[in-house]
């Protein structure tokens, strides 16, 4: 434990570091965004795009490219869209807010928020199979901050055991891999804990509070009109899940123009103290691995770790050449996006695809857009094959 805790210390220290790039990059104007994100989609075959740029804090650009569903119809900037894993983090800023309310404390197990032990409540589908942890205590050590920083033990679903039963394969808090039955877990400790409704949390303090009038995290009706569908990497085409059960790992329905609001809230900490707003994106856990998946490979050696990269708070922390930054990636198979912030200078870029094969222009597009950054591209996808 010390030894993590003196990594965890060079890693704040990394993040306070000056700026290496001696001057800003430009961002690009409409036109020349437009014309990158078209000759990308050629390249990947990508049918749809949609790109937002937030610059010190301000949403500048919203764009969306392509169609949104097999009809041809277009693509629009209040299209519904997938959020997928990118819920993570808006869930991580509604955590935040409760425990500068002092509902919840990040280090506090969280079985002292529970009324029975864990393994004993039944298993609900709403939730995960939690008798499983029943013969292991290491439950008991696990707190919000190991869930958010996914550190938990878990799988990334119970699903994916060969049984299909929850088991924790380290102990709790020692290293990361990315689970996001986690983050189911601390919405259980919410919603049966706390007594509270994740949905309508989420929806006040988060889609509410950043005028996200065309998000939720559940279906609506409404959405129906102006949905989009989304393309598989083999060119077939998956219709878009009307999601009706509130997931903290990934049911958010959204738009570009939307996360646009919801990136510039968060990177200015709107609704948060400035040391709330700051845990969200401080360096928190090492990482460890040469790649996000598969979860449980083993750790790098000491000397082939990148040293700068972190978990955060429901995001993933790096240091490149413009400083401190931060980012979240959502997928499934004919979702691809990404949500990518340098601090020093508030910009982001996020990008939201209804096409799973436009991932292998995100380090391009993004580049395009920031200039280098340090995203851990090849981290996150591990070895998809990008285009330039």
């Amino acid at each position: 434990m010390h030894a993590l805790r003196s990594t965890q210390r060079a890693l704040l220290a990394l993040a306070a570091l000056p700026l290496l790039a001696a001057a800003q990059h430009p961002l690009p104007d409409a036109a020349a965004l437009d014309a990158e994100a078209a000759r990308l989609m050629a390249a990947t075959q990508a049918r749809g795009l949609a790109v937002a740029v937030i610059d010190a804090g301000r949403v500048v650009q919203v764009r969306a490219y392509g169609e949104r569903n097999a009809s041809g119809q277009p693509l629009l900037t209040d299209t519904v869209m997938y959020g997928a894993s990118l819920t993570k983090a808006a869930f991580a800023y509604t955590v935040l807010q409760l425990v500068e309310e002092g509902r919840l404390t990040l280090d506090r197990p969280l079985a002292a928020y529970l009324a029975q032990p864990l393994p004993d409540y039944p298993d609900d589908k709403r939730y995960g199979p939690w008798s499983g942890l029943a013969g292991d205590d290491r439950w008991r050590q696990l707190t919000a901050r190991m869930l958010l920083t996914h550190s938990s033990g878990f799988a990334n679903f119970a699903f994916l055991e060969p049984d299909g039963r929850l088991r924790m394969h380290f102990d709790p808090g020692t290293r990361y891999a990315y689970s996001g039955e986690g983050l189911i877990l601390l919405q259980f400790v919410l919603e049966r804990g706390l007594g509270l409704d994740l949905g309508a949390e989420m929806q006040h303090r988060v889609f509410d509070r950043f005028g996200m009038t065309r998000t939720s995290m559940t279906w609506r009706a409404d959405f129906a009109a102006n949905l989009a569908d989304g393309w598989k990497d083999d060119g077939s085409v998956e219709p878009h899940d009307p999601r009706s059960r509130v997931r903290a790992a990934g049911s958010m329905d959204t738009t570009i123009a939307d996360m646009a609001k919801l990136a510039a809230g968060v990177i200015n900490g709107e609704g948060l103290s400035a040391k709330g707003a700051a845990a969200l994106s401080t360096p928190g856990l090492p990482i460890t691995t040469a790649s996000q998946f598969p979860t449980f490979q083993p750790e790098l050696p000491l000397s082939e770790r990148r040293t700068d990269l972190a978990a955060g708070l429901g995001v993933v922390t790096f240091l490149g050449p413009q400083g401190p930054g931060y980012y979240k990636g959502g997928h499934n198979d004919s979702t691809g996006n990404t949500w990518v912030c340098v601090k020093p200078k508030k910009r982001c870029v996020v990008i939201l695809a209804n096409d799973v094969r436009a991932e292998r222009a995100f380090p391009a597009l993004v580049r395009f857009v920031l200039g280098e950054t340090g995203v851990p591209w090849r981290w996150e996808y591990g070895s998809l094959r990008f285009v330039d």
